[in-house]
């Protein structure tokens, strides 16, 4: 017999209760070639985000043909489970969802490693962002009361503004400038800014409401969320590295399925998951800078040399964050870690 669900079994029955409840009516779960078991997937943007044909899709059409058909993914797109991105990994854990995309700098504090790859000069785009993060797999999903599926990173932050253009590090001083992690903010205060952080699902307002100056995000972003309609100003390059994101499943959904579906589940999520997520940011971002070029955003690369200026602002910064702890490790440990060998 088929199960099927508009949401989340444990939604209905709550967690740890559902298989033994299907067990004691007498529906066997996920055990014979008749049975399907649905997934929900729930994540906070639309269902043309980017990582939808990057990394949902993908996982999802593995899963069914691994499977034949037996383990299935829907997904709940556009917050439909939950719109706050910085609570994807709670209804996680509190059974809403069976899988989530989690945004881990949102909640950095719980994930203080994993952030560490946004850290300046760790990698310098989405794909060395997203190796560095696989490099240091087996030590970063220790943070996770979750089954990490896949673990990738965005392209690094870019500025966008609305009313001042930033090619010099003057031009930041006094800016109040959103940012998506607390643990962005000492870098950006070193460049004389004023950091705030929000999420990403309140920016366009803000900006072009005036409530902040200006953007610190992924250049892979701008498309999906329009900021380059309220902005006047892109500035390329930040002295940050990439933005860490992650695909989780509920660990007790995953232990109650059979051993057959675990790995079918393993298969799907393998590290070329983790892959096609960074090519996927890298992607988005060169179609977020052509749309604010399209747009009439004035496009900003700073040169060399003022590229060293900031760099030399954020070093103070850079060097009291290399000695605080990160979990059990030091920050400085975490990075020989993301950077290997």
């Amino acid at each position: 017999m088929a199960i099927h669900s508009k949401v989340p079994l444990r939604f209905v029955l709550g967690r740890g209760a559902v298989f033994g409840a299907l067990l004691c009516s007498g529906i066997a779960v996920a055990n014979t070639a008749t049975e399907q078991t649905e997934l929900s997937l729930a994540y906070f943007a639309g269902p043309k985000h980017a990582m939808n044909n990057a990394v949902f899709k993908p996982f999802q059409e593995r899963l069914a043909q691994l499977s034949a058909g037996r383990l299935v993914v829907k997904q709940f797109p556009g917050g439909a489970l939950n719109s706050s991105p910085a609570r994807q990994y709670s209804i996680l854990l509190d059974g809403v969802a069976d899988i989530v995309l989690a945004l881990p700098g949102y909640t950095s504090a719980l994930f203080p490693k994993t952030n560490v790859v946004s850290y300046p000069g760790v990698c310098d785009s989405a794909q060395s962002c997203t190796k560095a993060l696989l490099r240091a797999r087996p030590v970063l999903e220790r943070e996770y009361r979750a089954k990490v599926l896949a673990l990738w990173s965005t392209s690094p932050a870019a500025l966008l503004t609305r009313d001042v253009p930033v090619r010099t590090l003057e031009a930041m001083r006094g800016l109040k400038v959103r940012v998506a992690s607390r643990l962005d903010v000492p870098f950006v205060e070193a460049l004389g800014a004023a950091p705030i952080v929000q999420p990403i699902n309140v920016v366009y307002q803000n900006l072009a409401n005036g409530v902040i100056d200006g953007v610190v995000v992924s250049p892979s972003a701008i498309g999906g969320f329009k900021l380059h309609e309220p902005a006047n100003y892109l500035t390329t390059w930040l002295p940050l590295s990439g933005t860490p994101v992650a695909l989780l499943m509920n660990r007790d959904v995953y232990a109650a399925l059979s051993p057959a579906a675990q790995d079918w589940i393993d298969t799907a999520a393998d590290a070329a998951l983790s892959i096609r997520g960074g090519d996927g940011y890298a992607q988005a971002a060169e179609r977020g800078i052509a749309a604010c070029e399209n747009a009439g955003v004035q496009v900003i690369k700073l040169s060399a040399a003022e590229k060293r200026r900031f760099k030399a602002a954020a070093a103070p910064a850079l060097d009291a964050a290399l000695n605080r702890q990160a979990g059990d490790m030091s920050v400085a440990q975490v990075v020989a870690l993301l950077k290997g060998p």
